[in-house]
């Protein structure tokens, strides 16, 4: 297993997602998406997992600010959100092809 979360250090869902790891003793590498963002390939990689509406966070400010709820074209949308990790619903957790967005400790179970 190599899992990866993307997440940042004051959300409580990527804590919990820390913890859940911690008390299993699963080893997992923490990416802090205030410092850096997802790489386009990782971005495809959950993309092609989750699917890009589903990354993104439409309670963000950022969404409004952007004007996201108005663009249509994915590409574009990818584009953004490479551009503007604030957006990213998190955690997103990681595991090889495998990806989950949220706490989401069911499907976690799976991979264990």
């Amino acid at each position: 297993m190599n899992i990866q979360i993307f997440g940042i250090k004051k959300c409580f869902d990527t804590k919990k997602a820390e913890r859940y790891f911690k008390e299993r003793r699963i080893k997992y590498q923490f990416i802090d998406l205030n410092e850096k963002g997802l790489s386009k390939g990782e971005m495809q990689s959950v993309k092609a997992s989750v699917g890009i509406s589903e990354l993104i966070n439409s309670k963000s400010k950022e969404y409004t600010k952007l004007n996201l709820q108005h663009i249509r074209e994915a590409s574009v949308k990818e584009e953004i959100l490479l551009k503007n990790p604030k957006l990213y619903k998190t955690p997103i957790v990681r595991n090889g092809k495998q990806a989950t967005v949220g706490y989401k400790p069911e499907v976690w179970k799976d991979w264990e």
